[in-house]
């Protein structure tokens, strides 16, 4: 079995992962992950999601990034970057997710490793992200330097409709 690839999705290329962009979203609200959507997620909202992807992908304003075997996307990452004057050096991290029988095998951190890369050479010195507050995502951000800024209550809900904490993280490169 051929061993899973990190590819950095254009614009240009996205038709050929969207597919499974699709299932990996899909598994994770399924498997509870708060990024966004309820549990009654359906294909047309997905679409529409990633059609807001795609857009950004072309607009410059996002950089997205997939591992995985052929069109089979086992994880991505999006890096949002700021066009603002004012904000040229911060960038969000968006979205890790890697499919829930792919977990544990280090797909996540290659995902950071390209992020922060890319993020370095794009003179992103700042990033920052938010994560659900007490869930396994913050001891993997926080195994990768990145630091914990604060938490806001009742910030957004689960796929279950169940308000939870976020917390805020931060990394200077």
């Amino acid at each position: 079995m051929n061993a899973a690839q990190l590819n950095r999705v254009t614009a240009e290329g996205f038709a050929y992962y969207r597919d499974g962009l699709m299932a990996l979203l899909l598994d994770a609200v399924a498997h509870g992950a708060s990024v966004g959507f309820l549990a009654d997620i359906d294909v047309q909202q997905a679409n529409s999601y990633l059609d807001e992807v795609k857009q950004r992908l072309v607009s410059g304003e996002l950089l997205l990034w997939v591992v995985g075997k052929d069109k089979e996307v086992l994880g991505s990452v999006q890096l949002g970057l700021c066009l603002k004057l004012n904000g040229l050096k911060r960038a969000e991290v968006q979205k890790l997710l890697v499919h829930s029988e792919a977990r544990r095998r280090g797909l996540g951190q290659q995902l950071m490793q390209a992020l922060e890369a890319t993020a370095r050479q794009k003179q992103r010195s700042t990033l920052y992200l938010d994560t659900e507050a007490g869930s396994g995502a913050e001891a993997f951000y926080q195994s990768l330097g990145y630091i914990k800024a604060g938490e806001i209550p009742d910030y957004a809900c689960g796929p279950d409709g169940t308000y939870r904490p976020t917390a805020l993280y931060y990394k200077l490169l």
